[in-house]
């Protein structure tokens, strides 16, 4: 005889597969690579300091 299987475990871990194939999915399509988001990152930092090259001293 086999033996008995929780439901509500069987459920709730169909449901977190669901989940976690859904959220592989839209990381794929929608996700950005670590150098990407490091090369962002450098733009906006040699943006933010050529704008601040340019402030004029109010003293």
């Amino acid at each position: 005889m086999a033996a008995p299987v929780n439901l509500n475990r069987f459920r709730k871990e169909k449901a977190r597969a669901e989940k976690k194939a859904r959220a592989d999915e839209n990381a794929v399509k929608f996700g950005r690579s670590n150098a990407t988001k490091t090369e962002e990152q450098a733009k906006a930092d040699i943006a933010k300091r050529h704008l601040d090259g340019h402030e004029r001293d109010n003293k």
